[in-house]
């Protein structure tokens, strides 16, 4: 079998890859987030 004629060079984006080097920064910051937004629904309920 010989080569394809026509290579496709260009590369896809992948939007997870253009994630994943942000999630050291965008878990931690989205976890506090998430407590004081329950502590306080908590604190409000109460």
């Amino acid at each position: 079998m010989s080569a394809p004629t026509h290579q496709n060079d260009s590369h896809n984006i992948d939007p997870v890859e253009e994630i994943v080097p942000m999630m050291p920064l965008v878990l931690p910051l989205a976890g506090g987030v998430l407590i004081f937004l329950l502590a306080f629904i908590a604190v409000f309920m109460a």
